[in-house]
């Protein structure tokens, strides 16, 4: 009973980044943007304690793997991307940086889901490029070529070092 109870605390922390990032996106559309750009930085919480809870409780799984990866497509990749989009003025550079930023971050965790690395990440986690467009949408600011850098980012060989 125990270990199953053990295995679902990880998972509902993984729910409760995907929750914060939905009701990000719901509050975005809403024009709620202060209240979305917190709730990104909520789900960096949730992130940041999903897989540390899964290693304490030694109860890893590749479920726990692929969900962390979906919910952080949502909350670090697709909610800031629809947050710096309603801010930022429209333009062609504009929408390539809307589009490429969550595509790039999708396919950085997909890369990491293949390929793991050990005591560092390739590319810039979508997490630590998410958080940064988040606090300039709380502060209503948006800059088309820092948003183009983070999803370029995500996707080059550099090496950072794992939290």
């Amino acid at each position: 009973m125990f270990s199953q109870v053990a295995k679902a605390v990880p998972n509902l922390f993984t729910m409760g980044n995907l929750l914060c990032g939905v009701l990000s996106i719901t509050c975005m559309m809403s024009g709620f943007l202060e209240t979305a750009s917190i709730l990104v930085l909520f789900s960096a919480v949730f992130d940041l304690l999903d897989g540390r809870i899964a290693r304490g409780l030694k109860v890893n799984s590749e479920l726990g793997v692929q969900m962390d990866s979906l919910a952080d497509i949502i909350s670090f990749g697709v909610a800031p991307a629809l947050l710096f989009h309603a801010i930022a003025p429209p333009s062609i550079l504009t929408s390539l940086a809307f589009i490429l930023f969550p595509i790039m971050g999708a396919l950085r965790l997909a890369k990491f889901n293949v390929k793991p690395t050990i005591g560092y990440f390739s590319g810039l986690p979508i997490p630590a490029a998410g958080l940064p467009l988040a606090v300039m949408g709380f502060f209503s600011y948006s800059n088309v070529w820092i948003t183009i850098i983070l999803a370029v980012l995500m996707v080059t060989p550099i090496r950072v070092k794992k939290l």
